[in-house]
């Protein structure tokens, strides 16, 4: 069974010797394209590209989250050839094991910055994401201080024989949001409380809504995600519970957030000729920014083409996953 990218579209340990081992794709300069937005764009910001691959699997890696630390979450293994395995990469040159316990496969996808109640002086972050059976469903979990905890939504049915339940952004203040599937395979978001083990349904108010979810979280509790219409085209939301809006980047045929920072930058990415670009998006202006790593290729590989940018940090660090056409590699970039 192949596990799409953490089904937004759609920690195994290694030494290492050098960094320079990793960084396969060396350093780059990404050019950056401002598509529009409803107040004048400021000068781009050009980020530098470093790509991170665990020695483990060097075919097919992808960095999902990051926090103000620079711990990165992510996964390794393309789910058909290789199981997914999750892993901690802390900091950027330690892959440490993070699977759920006698999971077939796991991908690590949220972390939250220092939670105050851990009693620990360094951060202990929070991290969530998913766990696959033997059997093919997926189930959220939380890592709360080492222990994990498997979480799902009582409305999650089957679909073609199986039930998938994701967690997929978390914040400090111990709110997860994620989606579930119904019986037609339709995606509903909604917010997890990790404390009391509560499920609060996430309702959109745009017309034509069939499948969401909810991808992000942050302090403020903004939540991000993207929605589907009728039509199979993929619109960007963001906002709080009654007071969501949604956005399509300019020129682009899909919209999709999948990170939020407690600046209210968003990250994801645009489809634009039928190949996949990574997205920064200022809530506060309404600018979108095409981010791209400068080694992606429109060539699919695992099915993955171009770039996907899936997390960002309050210093506008970004991570994500691109393409070169043969293998998918993971990538920090730093503005």
């Amino acid at each position: 069974m192949k596990i799409l990218p953490h089904a937004r579209f759609t920690r195994r340990h290694a030494h290492q010797t050098s960094m320079s081992a990793v960084l396969a794709g060396g350093l780059a300069v990404a050019a950056l394209v401002v598509l529009g937005g409803a107040a004048p764009a400021q000068a781009a910001t050009k980020y530098q590209f470093d790509t991170f691959d665990n020695p483990a699997d060097p075919n097919f890696n992808q960095l999902l989250g990051i926090n103000n630390l620079d711990d990165i979450v992510g996964y390794d293994g393309d789910g058909s050839v290789e199981p997914n395995k999750g892993y901690l990469l802390v900091p950027k040159d330690h892959y440490a094991n993070e699977n759920f316990p006698k999971s077939a496969q796991t991908q690590v996808i949220g972390i939250s910055n220092n939670d105050p109640n851990s009693g620990f002086s360094r951060s202990f972050p929070i991290t969530v994401g998913f766990w696959v059976d033997g059997k093919g469903n997926n189930f959220g979990f939380v890592n709360q201080y080492g222990t994990f905890t498997s979480v799902a939504d009582p409305h999650a049915a089957a679909s073609g024989g199986v039930k998938t339940d994701q967690l997929l952004g978390v914040n400090s203040g111990h709110l997860a949001v994620g989606f579930y599937n119904d019986a037609k395979g339709n995606s509903h978001g909604y917010i997890y409380e990790i404390e009391k083990n509560t499920f609060t349904a996430i309702t959109l108010p745009f017309s034509g809504v069939q499948s969401f979810q909810a991808t992000g979280i942050n302090n403020t509790n903004v939540i991000c995600g993207f929605w589907v219409d009728g039509k199979g085209k993929s619109h960007g939301f963001l906002g709080t519970q009654g007071h969501f809006k949604s956005v399509d980047a300019p020129s682009s045929t899909s919209t999709a957030f999948f990170g939020i920072n407690n600046k209210d930058m968003l990250v994801g990415a645009v489809t634009r000729g039928g190949v996949s670009h990574g997205l920064l998006y200022d809530s506060k202006n309404g600018t979108s920014t095409i981010v791209d790593d400068p080694d992606q290729s429109s060539k699919a590989a695992f099915g993955v083409t171009g770039t996907f940018i899936n997390g960002i940090n309050d210093y506008n660090e970004i991570v994500g996953f691109y393409s070169d056409g043969k293998k998918v590699h993971g990538f920090f970039a730093t503005p």
